[in-house]
């Protein structure tokens, strides 16, 4: 007995209709050629993020037409003068072997040393403090070890420094080259002749580069705090210097707007009041105080100088002039000649700035003068000045000694022409009253 049994449902009464649906075979993808089964099957058959080289790209040979052997052959450098011969391997092609010169001798540079006669040393050349010998054993040297000079004092036979025997090697040829060209024109795009050798420079370069390479740590810190207190001290001085030449003028004069305040009204002379001369002497004094420094920062510092008193609006117009006469707002090759130029043109349209402000200043005042009084202010509301008002004589106000005072309603009540003080007599009520009636 089952469920079917029990339910009273015949067991063959629903026929099986519905079959399963037979899936379609999955086609096996085939490998591609290049690609090994392991790589394949991680990817999945993703297409690869680089292009796959061609087959028959890897498996190319070259033409059967060449036949490539090596060979151990023997070579000469052209760049050698004892004719050296040395052997190595060498890719011969179809039997023939390279011909030519070795392939790596045209990487052997040499310098090329000026030469001088016995003749041109005893005209040109005699110093008291060199000998011949070892001026020759010195170019000799040169040639040898291409101007390496460390190899050169080190092979020397004498006690010369570095820097002498650059010295004396480039004082040489400078004047070999002179005393052979036809003008000094003729050679003075030469090297050597344009940018002569500084052995006093050099020596105080090398003193300096290894004293700053010979400091402690306890020195550098030192150092970095000497500098940081002459900081505090540069930049206190220059505020304190700015604030004695630039408070003198008040924001309630006339004329004179907030942001303008280095113009002096007052001042008699309108160059005394231009701010250019703030901070020339002590701008330099202060930079004098750091050892190393660019001049980009120094012109940076003259001008913040040079400028600390004046307003942003007279900053902005200097600017606005140099813009307008084609300067630039800072040089391109700040040399020192061009940085004193641009610091002096600066001042004189700084100076012109003022006196137009003082001049324009000078003309309002005139102007008033020439106006004469002061007129009353157009808004206000002027005072009618009657007869009666001139004529009235002034009344005190009744004073109460006992604390009683005279109330508003009694004052109100009282016309302009009676008189409180003096009471009403019956006489003059009864006239009053007679002519009432008639």
């Amino acid at each position: 007995m089952d469920a079917k049994d029990i339910l009273g449902i015949p067991k063959n009464a629903l026929p099986i209709s519905q079959e399963k649906k037979s899936k379609p075979p999955k086609e096996p993808q085939r490998k591609p050629d290049g690609i090994s089964r392991e790589v394949y099957m991680l990817t999945g058959g993703v297409a690869p993020l680089m292009p796959t080289v061609d087959v028959s790209q890897l498996k190319k040979r070259p033409p059967t037409d060449e036949k490539v052997t090596w060979r151990w052959l023997s070579f000469t450098n052209s760049a050698r003068k004892d004719n050296l011969e040395l052997y190595h391997w060498v890719r011969v092609v179809n039997g023939v072997p390279p011909t030519g010169d070795y392939p790596f001798a045209k990487y052997n540079k040499s310098v090329d040393i000026i030469k001088y006669t016995d003749e041109e040393y005893e005209k040109y050349l005699t110093d008291p403090k060199w000998s011949k010998e070892e001026t020759d054993t010195l170019f000799d040297l040169c040639e040898r070890f291409d101007l390496r000079f460390v190899l050169i004092a080190d092979r020397f036979p004498s006690t010369r420094t570095v820097e002498e025997l650059k010295d004396r090697y480039y004082s040489v040829s400078r004047a070999i080259l002179i005393a052979r060209a036809s003008s000094p024109a003729e050679v003075s795009f030469h090297p050597l002749i344009k940018e002569p050798y500084n052995v006093k420079q050099e020596t105080e370069r090398k003193k300096a580069l290894s004293m700053v390479l010979s400091h402690t740590k306890y020195q550098e810190r030192k150092d970095a705090e000497i500098l940081a207190a002459a900081k505090r001290i540069q930049e206190s001085r220059v505020s304190a210097k700015g604030v004695e030449e630039s408070g003198l003028p008040s924001a309630s004069d006339p004329g004179v707007e907030p942001s303008d305040r280095a113009v002096q009204p007052d001042s008699g002379s309108p160059i005394a009041a231009a701010p250019a001369a703030a901070g020339d002497n002590a701008t330099p004094a202060s930079l004098r105080m750091l050892r190393v420094y660019l001049r980009t920062y120094a012109l940076d510092q003259m001008v913040q100088a040079a400028s600390s008193s004046a307003g942003l609006r007279t900053i902005k117009r200097v600017e606005q002039t140099l813009q307008d006469l084609g300067v630039n707002l800072k040089p391109k090759v700040p040399t020192k000649a061009v940085c004193a130029e641009h610091l002096e043109l600066r001042k004189e349209i700084l100076t012109l700035l003022n006196l137009q402000k003082q001049l324009q200043y000078k003309e309002a005042e005139g102007s008033s003068h020439r106006d004469g009084s002061y007129t009353d202010t157009p808004g206000s509301p002027k005072r009618s000045h009657r007869a009666g008002d001139q004529d009235r004589a002034f009344v005190p106000e009744p004073i109460s000694f006992g604390g009683d005072r005279v109330g508003k309603r009694d004052q109100k009540r009282k016309g302009p022409g009676r008189s409180s003080d003096v009471p009403s007599s019956p006489a003059t009520k009864r006239a009053r009253k007679m002519k009432a009636e008639g």
